[in-house]
């Protein structure tokens, strides 16, 4: 049973795994960065209060992150096949992926930037810094090491998520799982993956911790 050609295909399936949970994350966080920003930014406390502005960001943030994301997958079929062509394998996964993963980290962010002592802002604002320059040499500088914290979360939840995919054809170990471990029956193909799935979120874990360790002047 574990032929060359299974191992293989387990080694495609990591492969895949990675290839969708990282560019997911990245083209996720490319929207949700900006996201979370602008919600802190126009909150009433924020540096440039806009209650419209916050009240519709919040509504989309909310109602994205309440769709379940096998319910995504299949809502946003049409929309996937116009960017990638096709609505299932690793580029099929990609957007929902993408869109699932968005609120999520504006949440992320909006979190870790709230964390910023008020103190250190207001003393950025009373040297006349501008708010492009509080946003990023301050609050986001302050927040680096919750920020890589929740981004190693992200990861966690998009490898979840993509796993979820296989259901639907999504390729990576969730599919392989699917259809050897599930459909045909073979329990040791089923525990491999999600043994494999386990050891990935806990190498991301490892290695998001180092580097917020590195990165935190408090340790430092």
């Amino acid at each position: 049973m574990w032929s060359s050609a299974v191992i293989k295909m387990i080694a495609v399936g990591v492969a895949q795994t990675l290839t969708m949970t990282l560019v997911s994350t990245i083209v996720a966080y490319i929207i949700g960065l900006p996201l979370g920003i602008a919600l802190v930014i126009t909150a009433d406390d924020g540096l440039k209060p806009n209650r419209a502005v916050y009240k519709i960001l919040d509504v989309i943030v909310n109602i994205t992150r309440s769709i379940p994301f096998i319910i995504l997958l299949i809502l946003i079929i049409p929309f996937t096949r116009l960017i990638v062509g096709k609505a299932y394998g690793t580029a099929g996964t990609i957007p929902p992926l993408t869109l699932a993963a968005a609120p999520f980290i504006a949440r992320m962010v909006e979190s870790s930037l709230r964390e910023v002592d008020p103190g250190v802002i207001e003393a950025a604002q009373s040297m006349g810094a501008s708010i492009w320059t509080i946003i990023f040499k301050v609050m986001i500088n302050e927040a680096r090491t919750s920020l890589i914290i929740n981004a190693t979360i992200v990861l966690g939840t998009v490898l979840g998520y993509s796993a979820m995919a296989g259901t639907v054809g999504g390729g990576g170990l969730g599919d392989i799982a699917i259809r050897y471990g599930y459909h045909r029956y073979q329990p040791d193909i089923m525990l491999v993956t999600v043994a494999l799935l386990v050891i990935l979120v806990q190498i991301m874990q490892v290695i998001g911790t180092h580097i917020a360790k590195r990165v935190d002047r408090r340790i430092n």
